[in-house]
């Protein structure tokens, strides 16, 4: 299934959830936020939304530092 993530086509096998996205690319949830297309998606929702085909995501990730 090819989706978009961060502006590039990207391929991510079989239909998963938001959540097991984040997962399977080893990214902290807690550190996380998803634009799943073109909406601010909360955490509680990761689960519920299965990925599509041509979904467009914005994954961001924050960092600390100084």
């Amino acid at each position: 299934m090819l989706i978009k993530i961060n502006g590039k086509d990207e391929s991510i096998g079989k239909q998963k959830t938001l959540l097991g996205l984040i997962e399977d690319k080893g990214l902290n949830c807690e550190r996380v936020v998803i634009e799943y297309n073109f909406r601010i998606i909360p955490k509680s929702q990761w689960q519920k939304i299965i990925l599509g085909e041509n979904d467009n995501l914005e994954i961001v990730s924050f960092v600390g530092g100084g």
